[in-house]
């Protein structure tokens, strides 16, 4: 530490001496409502308040509010009552302060009796007065914070430069610009270390509104004006900072009383304890890896730490589960986050976050990640700073590292290696000792659980995400005669898996299925009852079954698998030639309808019937008549239900939002969640399905009706070749009729004898459809080579597209 001006020295242990400036500080931030958001443990051993008695309390009752010595904005300190004067009660500076009336900053002294109706003091549990030396700085710019307050215990700092009593020297606050002080860039870089739990961004804003406003310092008895040079932990032993040996000779090195050794080393102790209880405490508020990386690495910084860099095995970071084995050489290890106080950008070329990359061997990074323990390097020498940056290729460390101290601790969870830590410590600052290893390793050991934690949230719900994704069908966009959206939305619960779904069905006769339902219940299970009943619901689709006798087999299908087994249905069928829509509700929502002639909106009045697995209830069916260019829209009940509110009124808006015009399906889709999912109480998860219900044209359709009549055969060719032609189709003529002549051959040899249908539609392919009586559907032979018949539906699989 330099001291501020050579002035003549009065009796005592050295007024200048190096320790004069070198105090604990207590440093508390308060927000715009006076409140405490900002309380070190310093300030916790100086007021004897802890941190969590005193976040969020009136700072009026926690501060020395009384007997200020006020200051002179530019600096000159004015002694408002003497130096020798009994000022408890005296002097309004630091309430106004508080207050936010004045927009300038203060400084004095005070002393304070424990308050017996405030929070519970155990540093001043003794009764005894504290004579407490403050500054205070009013903070600007966005943020809630609007004081920062400075405060030390001037009769300790009396005690330690051998003065008995305050008129053997007096000792004032006061403020300097911090140009006018030696070594002021290191002042200003080793401010940030006092500000509690805040980021560089926002220590940095401040720290330059205090060099700006005047730097704190101390004036002894009129004779000597000191910095206060902020610091981490208690003094340590002479010559172990590196910082403390550039002071002058004519400076003496701070003198530790006889037996206060053990109490140094208990203080620093405890100190990383405090430390470390902090960081436990700060870090893990997210299950999300990223945000947990960030926590991790940003705690170290500035308080441990002037540089601090997460690095993560790919494996971790990917969520593909805990790693196997030890890394070696070949592990590819990515840069997370990095975290430092240095100037801005500093680090960003050459140790940039998101490299991904195997660590060379012969580095000590190398050495900590096979090892699994901490690597101490006190100080990097420049040939050790050479021998490093030779290890990698196409970057320059010497510039970065040479000089500094550096601790690699790893980050391990059940004795595996998933990363490791660099910390590294400017070369103005005390250097890592085996106290720091420790410390590190400690730090890192709770880094490595919540990470191990954030690591296997991430990978169950990577799983999770799988399951639900292979679940949820790929719907096509344009069926025959409809065009269909859909949107999932998973739920906000743990784990993000539910029983929601949906289904599009491709039915003869150019009809659609559309299914939405909802399982009962989250997770795992509900989502296996999911995929069994979508299964069970598009065998029975594809088989013709009408759409209650559809219901009423999953609903037997539902008591068979268990007696847990509930969940809503709705199922229905489109016909776009006739224009209908046939369905049937098991306990599910009705659907909406948004009619293409006037843009109204309905609900569809149908017979709700019981959830699928109740039993012992008939499921009716409905028919709906609709018109090219009608909307229907179904939703399970996570989409319009929000817990304390009435599911009408979700219904009512999500008629009102259907019916919004848009510009495509997607958007009219995305209309909807807007509108409906605005609220923050939605914890299910959610299905949304739209069809627009296009209808297809007559002239697009022709039907005959053929007897069953080996020369009927020639004929169907003959009906479909003029039709193609009609339809200005003569590519696809030949193919047409050789698959028709197939068809229409099976139907007439093997179809019962009655009469046979042959139906051909024209939409975005062609759909030739031939009918019989004959309920079973014609099946594939394995012809011989010597075989007349059994190759004709071989013949149609390989022309026909389906």
């Amino acid at each position: 530490m330099d001291h501020g001006s050579e002035r003549d020295t009065p009796p005592g242990r050295g007024a200048g001496d190096t320790a004069a400036g070198r105090i604990p500080l207590a440093v508390v931030v308060v927000d715009r409502d006076g409140l405490v958001s900002h309380w070190s443990s310093g300030a916790g051993r100086l007021f004897g308040v802890g941190r969590q008695d005193a976040v969020g309390h009136p700072a009026v009752d926690l501060l020395p509010v009384s007997g200020a010595l006020a200051d002179d904005p530019q600096g000159d300190a004015i002694d408002a009552y003497g130096p020798y004067e009994a000022y408890d009660g005296l002097g309004p500076d630091l309430e106004a302060s508080l207050g936010g009336r004045t927009a300038y900053p203060a400084a004095g002294r005070a002393r304070q009796f424990p308050h017996k109706d405030g929070p519970s003091r155990d540093g001043a549990a003794d009764g005894r007065r504290i004579d407490v030396l403050w500054w205070a700085y009013p903070l600007v710019g966005p943020g809630p914070f609007r004081l920062l307050v400075l405060a030390a215990d001037a009769a300790r700092l009396r005690e330690e430069r051998g003065y008995d009593t305050e008129t053997a020297e007096h000792i004032s606050p006061g403020f300097a610009r911090h140009t006018e002080l030696p070594a002021s860039d290191e002042l200003a870089r080793r401010l940030p270390e006092i500000l509690p739990n805040m980021g560089p961004g926002l220590s940095g804003r401040i720290v330059s509104q205090i060099l700006e406003l005047g730097y704190p310092v101390l004036e002894f008895s009129q004779f000597d004006r000191v910095p206060v040079t902020p610091y981490w932990g208690v003094p340590r032993r002479p010559g172990r900072s590196r910082a403390e040996a550039v002071v002058p000779q004519q400076r003496t090195a701070p003198v530790i009383p006889a037996g206060a050794e053990r109490d140094l080393e208990y203080a620093a102790v405890r100190e990383r304890l405090e430390f470390l209880n902090e960081v436990s405490s700060g870090i893990g508020t997210s299950l999300d890896l990223g945000e947990t990386i960030r926590e991790v690495t940003s705690a170290a910084v500035p308080r441990f730490a002037d540089f601090a860099g997460t690095h993560l095995r790919s494996a971790v970071l990917a969520g593909e589960g805990f790693p196997d084995g030890p890394p070696d050489a070949s592990t590819v290890m990515h840069r997370v986050w990095v975290e430092h106080n240095d100037e801005p950008g500093r680090w960003d070329d050459t140790v940039p976050v998101g490299e991904t990359f195997a660590f060379p061997e012969h580095t000590p990074f190398y050495k900590c990640m096979v090892t699994g323990e901490p690597v101490l390097i006190p100080e990097v020498t420049e040939e050790l700073s050479d021998r490093i940056s030779g290890e990698f290729e196409k970057r320059d460390l010497r510039p970065l590292i040479g000089g500094r101290s550096l601790l690699i601790v790893p980050l391990k969870a059940r004795n595996v290696v998933l990363g490791f830590m660099v910390l590294m410590r400017r070369p103005d600052r005390a250097a890592f000792d085996d106290m720091d290893r420790t410390t590190g390793a400690e730090l890192a050991a709770r880094a490595g659980l919540v990470l191990d934690n954030a690591r296997m949230y991430t990978y169950q719900e990577n799983v999770a995400d799988t399951l639900q994704d292979s679940m949820l069908p790929q719907v096509t966009p344009r069926m025959a005669g409809c065009d269909v959206a859909t949107r999932y939305l998973p739920g906000a619960r743990l784990g993000r898996i539910g029983g929601d779904w949906f289904d599009t069905i491709k039915l003869p006769g150019s009809r659609t299925a559309l299914v939405v339902g909802d399982v009962m219940g989250h997770g795992l299970n509900s989502a296996a009852m999911m995929g069994q009943l979508r299964t069970a619901v598009q065998t029975m689709a594809t088989m013709e079954t009408p759409p209650a006798q559809l219901l009423r087999n999953l609903d037997d299908l539902a008591r068979r698998l268990g007696e847990n087994y509930l969940a809503t249905c709705l199922y229905a069928v489109y016909d776009p030639i006739r224009g209908e829509l046939h369905l049937a509700n098991a306990g599910h929502i009705p659907p909406v309808l948004v009619r293409a002639e006037n843009g109204r909106s309905e609900l569809l009045d149908l017979p709700t019937g019981a959830p699928i697995g109740v039993g012992g209830v008939p499921f009716e069916a409905s028919v709906v008549r609709v018109a090219p260019g009608d909307r229907l829209v179904l939703c399970t009940d996570g989409l319009v239900e929000v817990r304390g509110s009435d599911i009408g009124e979700g219904l009512a808006a999500l008629c009102e939002s259907a019916a919004h015009p848009a510009a495509s399906m997607d958007d009219a889709c995305d209309t909807i969640i807007r509108a409906l999912n605005t609220h923050g109480g939605r914890k299910d998860d959610v299905a949304l399905l739209m069809a627009r219900l296009n209808g297809i044209p007559g002239d697009h359709v022709a039907e005959w009706h053929l007897d069953a009549d080996p020369r009927e055969v020639a004929r169907a060719r003959d009906l479909v070749r003029d039709l193609l032609l009609d339809w200005e189709l003569p590519q696809a003529v030949e193919t047409a009729r050789l698959l028709v002549s197939e068809v229409v051959t099976n139907a007439v040899r093997h179809g019962g004898g009655g009469r046979v249908g042959l139906r051909v539609v024209r939409t975005d392919a062609l759909l030739f459809e031939v009918t019989d009586d004959e309920p079973e559907l014609p099946s594939m032979l394995a012809a011989g080579p010597y075989d007349e018949a059994g190759r004709g539906l071989r013949v149609v699989s390989r022309l026909a597209r389906e």
